[in-house]
């Protein structure tokens, strides 16, 4: 058998040790497991994982010019097929950009008040609409520039 990248192949498990295991392979070689690549979730002790003496199937990954042989027990494992879900198929809307959210809706931390029509406001309250949302805008820009700046400006 040519242990090759990429192949899977069966090996004893001969030492353990806090960052890996090494796994005696066919024609007298020997590789190592390391911590990351013995399953897809947080390995605190490898020892929960693997025994001496036991028997797994692991995918050869790297070669290096030394000729160390670099093994995972989680790439040779059957990989389940991810789901694709679409937005529509849990109950979701498609995502406007942020811009346009902020603007179709009330101001952030204000309720929402209902729009009054515009052929029955006043001169005064059609200016001070016009004002509130200015200042809003004005304010939401400064917020938005002090983050980029670091801190605000002293005066």
């Amino acid at each position: 058998m040519d242990l090759t990248v990429g192949a899977i192949v069966e090996g004893k498990v001969t030492g353990i040790t806090k960052f890996g295991a090494f796994v005696a392979l066919p024609e007298n070689k020997s590789g190592m497991v390391h911590i990351s690549e013995v399953a897809s979730s947080f390995v605190n002790d490898i020892k929960d994982f693997l025994q001496e003496g036991q028997q797994v199937k692991v995918k050869i990954i790297n070669i290096d010019q030394q000729g160390r042989i670099y093994l995972s027990l989680m790439k040779a494992q059957p990989q389940a097929p991810r789901q694709q879900h679409e937005r529509s198929d849990r109950g979701f809307a498609p995502r406007q950009p942020r811009f346009q959210q902020r603007r179709e809706g009330a101001p952030r931390g204000r309720a929402q008040q209902a729009p009054k029509d515009p052929s029955t406001m006043t001169f005064e309250d059609k200016l001070k609409a016009f004002m509130t949302d200015s200042e809003s805008r004005q304010a939401d820009v400064r917020h938005a520039t002090d983050r980029k700046n670091g801190s605000r400006r002293r005066r």
